[in-house]
């Protein structure tokens, strides 16, 4: 959550800054703010809104420098308005600081600087955090940048990615990380520091992740960016590559991102399994998770941990898994997992699934579990994030960059890692049955031609169907077995961005509670697949068409059937059941996407969401 970045070097820094807050608004789009230093003070301009009104305001600015920095906010402590938008100027005007996350003591620092007799004039924690840090370097005047940040930064707590600029430094910009991502791209006589490489890219590929409670300093003149440990010595720092190219982060001739995001998914697939399915034997190879399959052989359970998306793609790893590899599995929602002291320990294998792998929940029921013992792994898409670095091995998903907000490509790339996962683990020990695992993986491998199919056939009654169903109000989805998380996830894409309140249930559960919600006219979309649970989800339908609810069926393909149980039906192509979620879900994108479209919605940037969820 948030957008940070920060430049010094050659280039005018306003253009720069407002093109990489663009890059970065899907992190948080409230408010937006800049500030450069001119050569003789800080020139600032903030404004509650998107970037878009930022920029136009900036036209009307002063805003020349060299270096900058900028920031896109989600917010926390206090309205997105045009006084709580970053940056931040200290009280002496020494120190203009943007911040990402949220200082849990500020409250405390607040009233020792009220003592001093400063005081704040917006609700934001981050002003606290600027007044904080003018006020340590006003105490110590001699002492140097690094020596400043270590001070000011031990009494602060909570999670904090922050660039800053100081008057008595021009040139200086001075980064601090813990628990929220910063990076720092390398040029020829300038740096770029940025939130993640989105804002980056486009000027170098060459970066370095600061790790958790770091500090850098970056100076034009600097041969190297200078990093040091908030409570450590300096270390040599680890240059990295982004591997993906700019056309990655445009939409391409898409109206939306979540569009192209959405027809991205047979490339995503493909990528995911690109390299890990052996041909003779058949069979699927995990370079990642290779130098501890000892350990995870001999665990007892697996705890699958998400939030969102990745919650629900947990709960379909959970089929995978225990019917492929006869392992226990429980899944658990990173954000209660570490507040109610669960049983974990060294013979314990838990996996985070996180998209951008920075998670803050995620990262920190990780970092719970691996404190007591237990092997953590990752199943993330951002390469050189958090989860990654934190965990004893993994699996990355490579789908690409994912800029809209709602998730559609990592998750359908999250359930192909999951399912690359559950044969190998049911080969490795033995609990799956050869033609059954051959099988799995032969249509495994067809999957991108069929999603791709499933995509093309889908968009015409899909946007038909939309448009008879986009002034409603409710909706239900019910879906049995591995297709009752696609219910929860076809739901949660519709509440993110089209805001019509919506339900996901396991089908047999809708009359012990949920049945009383339908009236006439309501629609409920249903998974109702030809599989072995088939002739009992047409009995839940029956129950919804006898209380006037509308039915939309998701359906086997070839099944005319169910054409007389349903007012509307759209096909997915036949495949083994537990494979079913990577098409069923495809409906359920779309239909989501084209009903926000319909009303207007802000499909790439729902009210009140921001793709990476950094802060608990």
């Amino acid at each position: 959550m948030c957008g940070i970045i920060a430049y010094t070097g050659f280039r005018s820094a306003t253009p720069l800054l407002l093109e990489g807050l663009r890059r970065l608004e899907y992190r948080g789009y409230d408010s937006a703010g800049l500030a450069v230093w001119s050569g003789e003070s800080f020139e600032i301009c903030k404004q509650a809104g998107k970037v878009s009104v930022l920029a136009q305001a900036a036209q009307h600015r002063p805003l020349r420098g060299t270096v900058g920095i900028a920031h896109t906010r989600w917010a926390t402590h206090g309205p997105p308005t045009d006084t709580n938008a970053h940056p931040h100027l200290s009280y002496d005007g020494n120190i203009v600081l943007v911040h990402n996350g949220i200082v849990e003591n500020y409250a405390a620092l607040r009233g020792r600087l009220e003592k001093e007799g400063i005081e704040c004039i917006s609700e934001t924690d981050t002003e606290v955090l600027a007044h904080w840090v003018a006020w340590i370097r006003s105490q110590v005047p001699q002492a140097s940048w690094e020596e400043v940040i270590r001070t000011a930064f031990s009494a602060v707590e909570g999670t904090f990615g922050v660039a800053m600029l100081a008057q008595e430094a021009p040139g200086l910009v001075i980064l601090v990380r813990r628990f929220s991502p910063l990076l720092i791209g390398l040029g020829k006589g300038e740096y770029i520091a940025a939130s993640d490489a989105a804002a980056i890219v486009s000027y170098t590929r060459e970066v370095i992740h600061l790790e958790e409670d770091e500090g850098a300093l970056l100076h034009p003149e600097m041969p190297k960016p200078e990093i040091f440990g908030l409570k450590a010595s300096t270390r040599a720092p680890r240059v990295e590559y982004i591997d993906w190219d700019i056309s990655a982060i445009e939409r391409g001739g898409y109206p939306h991102f979540m569009l192209k995001e959405i027809f991205e998914q047979p490339q995503a697939i493909r990528d995911c399994m690109r390299g890990r399915i052996r041909q003779e034997p058949l069979e699927v190879r995990l370079g990642g998770i290779s130098g501890v399959m000892d350990r995870i052989l001999a665990a007892s359970r697996l705890t699958l941990l998400g939030c969102g998306t990745s919650w629900h793609a947990a709960l379909v790893g959970e089929y995978l898994i225990e019917q492929l590899a006869r392992v226990p599995v429980e899944v658990e929602y990173a954000s209660e997992f570490r507040y109610r002291d669960p049983v974990i320990g060294q013979g314990d294998v838990v996996i985070g699934i996180s998209q951008s792998g920075e998670t803050a929940d995620t990262l920190a029921a990780l970092r719970l579990a691996k404190s007591r013992g237990a092997l953590i792994l990752g199943i993330t898409n951002v390469v050189g994030s958090s989860i990654p670095r934190e965990t004893h091995a993994g699996i990355y998903i490579h789908a690409g960059p994912e800029i809209g907000v709602a998730s559609t490509k990592a998750f359908t790339a999250q359930l192909t890692a999951l399912t690359l996962f559950a044969l190998h683990l049911g080969a490795a020990r033995y609990t799956i049955d050869r033609s059954l695992h051959d099988l799995l993986i032969e249509k495994l491998l067809q999957m991108p031609e069929l999603v791709r199919q499933t995509l093309e056939q889908l968009r015409e009654p899909i946007q038909r169907i939309s448009e008879r169903f986009t002034h409603a109000s409710n909706a239900l989805y019910l879906g049995r077995g591995c297709n009752f998380p696609v219910a929860l996830e076809g739901a949660l894409k519709l509440k993110e961005i089209s805001y019509i309140h919506a339900e996901g249930y396991p089908a047999a559960e809708m009359k012990h509670g949920p049945i009383a919600l339908i009236d006439e006219g309501m629609p409920v979309v249903v998974i109702a697949l030809r599989d072995s649970l088939y002739e009992k989800v047409l009995g839940n339908i029956q129950e919804v068409r006898a209380r006037g609810g509308r039915i939309i069926a998701i359906a086997t393909e070839g099944d005319e059937h169910i054409r007389s149980f349903a007012e509307e039906v759209l096909y997915v192509p036949e495949v083994p059941e537990l494979l079913s979620p990577l098409l069923t879900v495809l409906p359920l994108q779309l239909l989501a996407y084209h009903i926000a479209v319909l009303r207007g919605c802000d499909v790439d940037q729902p009210r009140n969401l921001a793709k990476s969820v950094t802060v608990e």
